[in-house]
């Protein structure tokens, strides 16, 4: 369902049974980590969001690990601000 890397990867998988008898699969509540950002990424002009995450993390991919550990909801406000440091997980949060 989720590509390898997806940040719902690791996420477990739950089932509900309807009335009718079908069963339903879907994803548990992903709960954000708790890591400030020991790193730092000053965001330049014309920053989109991936492009952030490929000279942050060197993945493009991996934009959304910017915005949970930056409190980020929609991830365009990630670079809205060229300037701005943004806080960058450590190597080892997924």
């Amino acid at each position: 369902m989720f590509f390898t890397g997806s940040r719902y990867n690791a996420v477990d998988v739950a089932q509900v049974t309807l009335p009718d008898g079908r069963v339903v699969s879907y994803k548990r509540m992903r709960f954000i980590p708790e890591d400030g950002g020991a790193l730092s990424y000053k965001v330049r002009q014309g920053d989109r969001p991936d492009l952030a995450g490929y000279n942050a993390l060197g993945d493009p991919e991996q934009f959304w690990r910017l915005c949970d550990v930056n409190r980020v909801q929609r991830a365009v406000d990630l670079t809205a601000e060229p300037g701005e440091k943004i806080a960058v997980p450590g190597p080892n949060i997924r």
